[in-house]
């Protein structure tokens, strides 16, 4: 069929309030989302949206064909999902980027080894996602969007987050503090001023500023010694484990959680049902960790600077 892949953009869309709602669902950008919409438009010699200040709506023929979308979509859906039952040793996994590669990888080994024959197909994507039709049987993802009623979230563990940094970075900022360069990420951009907020840490507003496309790569640029970012857990357990990071200051519940999405239907599914226990129980283990680490002074005085030695609070060291 010719231009499949414009069908099932413009069906998303339909489903959304505007093409950046479905970009982010897609995990595409806003320009490919318009791109395929309007080569379905010259293709059909149709208009399919019409725009009301900052939202966009379906024209009648775009409803039309919505309708056709959803009946194709859906018997789509059903069949792969049939398929899925079928394949009982194979799941589809999306992750979350920085924790696929900076947790779930590192440990998949075990999960092999408890259940032989399984194989764990995993893909990395953030934010919404659409599972069933696009072959994905469960989702890995901070709960920090709105979750989809019709998919069953199971909660995985609390999320503890914390200001880390390389050990020699740390030891470094004793003699020179007013240069302490603190390591943002574009996915997410609020990380160190809701941690401000929580811990009452008003000395961030001071400091010099570097911000990353993505929260992994603020986390290496902390292993590096560039300066000190956000960490959350579990996503630096290992690191911290390691000598690669300390965390000063220790952590604090970010008042996230990390969820697994899965379909309602598949909830008789054993490979699901063993992927989810197995999962769970690894992540669990890493919040005694977290909450050892975030025991000490967390941070109550308005200036961190102000009283000399930063080193003094050494006892809070992760």
């Amino acid at each position: 069929m010719r231009h499949l892949k414009a069908f099932h953009i413009f069906h998303v869309a339909a489903g959304s309030t505007s093409f950046t709602e479905a970009a982010n669902r897609l995990a595409i950008t806003h320009g490919a989302v318009s791109k395929q919409i309007k080569l379905l438009e010259a293709y059909l010699s149709q208009s399919l949206f019409e725009r009301q200040g900052r939202h966009v709506v379906l024209t009648a023929a775009g409803k039309q064909l919505h309708r056709y979308t959803t009946q194709a979509f859906e018997a789509l859906e059903s069949g792969v999902s049939a398929l899925a039952q079928s394949n009982e040793r194979c799941l589809e996994v999306s992750c979350e980027p920085t924790l696929t590669m900076r947790w779930l990888m590192t440990r998949l080994s075990d999960f092999y080894q408890q259940h032989p024959g399984t194989d764990i197909r995993l893909s990395t994507a953030g934010g919404p996602v659409t599972l069933g039709a696009t072959g994905l049987s469960m989702a890995i993802r901070r709960d920090d969007f709105d979750l989809r009623a019709d998919y069953l979230s199971q909660s995985l563990v609390e999320e503890w987050v914390g200001p880390v940094c390389s050990p020699a970075y740390w030891q470094s900022m004793q003699t020179t503090p007013q240069h302490i360069k603190l390591l943002h990420s574009q996915t997410r951009p609020q990380a160190w001023a809701e941690w401000a907020t929580k811990s009452g840490a008003g000395w961030i507003e001071h400091q010099a500023q570097q911000s990353f496309a993505h929260f992994y790569f603020s986390l290496q640029a902390a292993v590096d010694g560039l300066g000190m970012a956000i960490g959350s857990y579990p996503l630096v357990v290992d690191d911290v484990k390691r000598g690669n990071l300390i965390a000063p200051f220790g952590f604090i519940r970010s008042g996230h959680r990390y969820v697994l999405l899965s379909l309602q239907a598949h909830q008789d599914i054993v490979l699901e049902q063993q992927f989810t226990a197995w999962i769970r129980g690894q992540l669990t283990a890493c919040v005694p960790e977290a909450q050892e680490c975030g025991s000490g002074d967390m941070l109550g005085s308005e200036n961190i600077f102000g009283s000399g030695n930063i080193l003094d609070s050494g006892n809070n060291l992760g």
